[in-house]
């Protein structure tokens, strides 16, 4: 039986805003989305899937390795944590199976990504540049053109960036269905209606991808995955822990197993699709993993569902604000673990962009006019919550009727059990998961690196024995690579490289040492380790 391939089509920042969620998130009818809705009546569409955080780093973080950033320590946006040893990222676990694996560039999962990861991670990564064809894959794609910094493009610059939008296509602002926490002026449908056209644009470029992988006769032999990281680049849902920042679109295509056109209600993590992977291709599960397989031995709905899912909203760049969040199938319970700090805190990043200088600009009106006696009218009262300068300890909304969380149902006496038992399963996942967002940043770096200095990996330890290559290191958690390619010099990498954390573009080809293998006549092999979180190791030569 030939192996499964894995394909993974992933973009930035949506929610369930394509036109097969229709009646299941709030305005994803006004989204054009024929290949993603097709790609659904195909194989199965989750309508109640989360992310565990609701920004891209953390989230990132939680996909790539099966684990609650919280437990691992990945979960303060833009650090470069080091997780505990037993920790690996996803694509090493295929690489020694025999799989090819690339990424289309982007990796962000607040650790360096180490040499060993893929076979390629570049803008033309593929499967089709395997040597091999019979080879299996494992290639993500993930594109940019959702990601909330494309919204606010002058005009042409969007136009460019939405290029394979017909003009029919494009989504008229004054139909755009504005939630009921966003101030109803020209800046915030300009920018929804832009949010509307960026799917569009991820809706023809995944139809793209899906016929590459018809036209190389591959689509029955590959299961098919598409995700976002987290919800809408906007206030109030990107970086925030409600429903708009989490619930998220994942759609999976698995012929002759997956029954075509179904559909699951149950609630799933982004963070399950790493077992999820590993299960499908038959390899083994990770015992420290925290997230679960999404279909049984069977290929059926888990024995067991989840009965809730947890999220965690901490340090986003220089805005220090720290809560959690339990999703059961009727409520969202959230704790602010510092209810006297706005939700609006100054993002440096966010701050330049119109829907935030526009809930800014509305909320500075409403301080003029209470100078000047009148009653400020500018915002409703859920918009003025945005920028109130405290928050409520708790919040509690009922999900079914209200979808949009408007109404905060934490003091209301006829949901006190409701409250105490999400309340409590929070205590209980925190004390179960050990969440080190609640550790001082600063403590945890000074552990993580005495005085600031980078743990460095230890060398490998190489020899031939009777004609095979053994490699092995000292280091816990480090995985080994080599390559016949000789260093070269290294262009520096670009600032945003360094923050993502993408792996050094040496061009040396590392592969994954995974056993022991046949010592290639009268040639120089290089060997170099990397841990998670540690500089990567010494380089070792060995002759053959």
């Amino acid at each position: 039986m030939k192996p499964l391939n894995v394909l993974w089509i992933s973009t930035h920042d949506i929610n369930p805003h394509l036109g097969c969620y229709a009646g299941v998130w709030p305005g994803a009818e006004y989204a054009t989305t024929p290949n993603l809705d097709a790609l659904a009546a195909e194989g199965v569409r989750f309508d109640n899937a989360f992310a565990v955080a609701p920004v891209c780093a953390p989230s990132r973080s939680a996909i790539v390795t099966g684990c609650f950033p919280t437990a691992i320590g990945t979960m303060h946006m833009r650090s470069k944590a080091v997780p505990p040893p037993e920790v690996r990222l996803l694509p090493e676990y295929f690489r020694e199976a025999g799989y090819y694996c690339t990424n289309n560039f982007f990796t962000d999962f607040q650790v360096f990504t180490p040499g060993t990861t893929f076979d390629e991670c570049s803008p033309t990564a593929h499967w089709r540049n395997r040597t091999n064809a019979d080879t299996p894959f494992f290639a993500a794609f993930h594109g940019m053109a959702t990601h909330e910094s494309r919204l606010y493009l002058d005009d042409e610059a969007f136009a460019a960036a939405t290029a394979r939008v017909r003009p029919e296509e494009r989504h008229d602002p004054a139909g755009a269905p504005l939630p009921p926490y966003y101030p109803d002026t020209p800046a915030f449908r300009k920018a929804w209606a832009r949010y509307a056209d960026a799917i569009t644009e991820v809706d023809h470029w995944v139809g793209e991808i899906l016929a590459q992988l018809e036209e190389d006769g591959l689509a029955d032999s590959t299961i098919v995955v598409f995700w976002s990281d987290h919800g809408v680049g906007m206030p109030r849902a990107k970086r925030f822990a409600y429903e708009s920042g989490l619930r998220e679109p994942l759609i999976v295509r698995w012929p002759g197993v997956i029954e075509p056109g179904s559909t699951r209600d149950d609630l799933v993590y982004l963070m399950d699709l790493a077992p999820t992977m590993l299960a499908a291709a038959g390899l083994p599960i990770p015992g420290h993993l925290h997230g679960r397989p999404l279909w049984g031995t069977d290929g059926g709905v888990p024995a067991e569902p989840r009965d809730v899912v947890v999220g965690a909203r901490d340090r986003m760049d220089a805005a220090e604000d720290t809560s959690r969040t339990v999703r059961d199938s009727r409520f969202r319970y959230i704790r602010h673990f510092h209810p006297d700090r706005t939700l609006m805190q100054h993002q440096e990043y966010a701050d330049k962009f119109p829907t935030w200088k526009e809930f800014r600009r509305l909320a500075s009106e409403e301080a003029d006019q209470r100078g000047r006696g009148e009653r400020p009218d500018r915002l409703t009262p859920l918009q003025r919550r945005f920028v109130a300068p405290s928050k409520p300890e708790e919040e509690l909304y009922d999900i079914l009727s209200d979808p949009h969380e408007t109404q905060n149902l934490a003091e209301d006496p006829a949901y006190a059990a409701d409250l105490a038992r999400l309340r409590a399963v929070l205590a209980e996942w925190q004390a179960q998961y050990s969440d080190l967002g609640m550790v001082p940043e600063d403590e945890l770096a000074e552990a993580w690196r005495p005085g600031g200095e980078w743990l460095v990996t230890e060398e490998p330890i190489v020899s031939v024995r009777e004609g095979w290559v053994e490699a092995r290191c000292a280091t816990e958690g480090a995985s080994v690579g080599w390559t016949t390619t000789p260093p070269r010099p290294i262009a520096e990498p670009s600032p945003l490289a360094v923050v993502t954390g993408d792996p050094v573009q040496d061009d040396r080809g590392w592969k994954l040492y995974a056993k022991p293998f046949e010592a290639p006549k009268d040639t120089t092999l290089y060997f170099r380790a990397w841990r998670l979180g540690y500089a990567p190791s010494p380089e070792r030569t060995l002759n053959t």
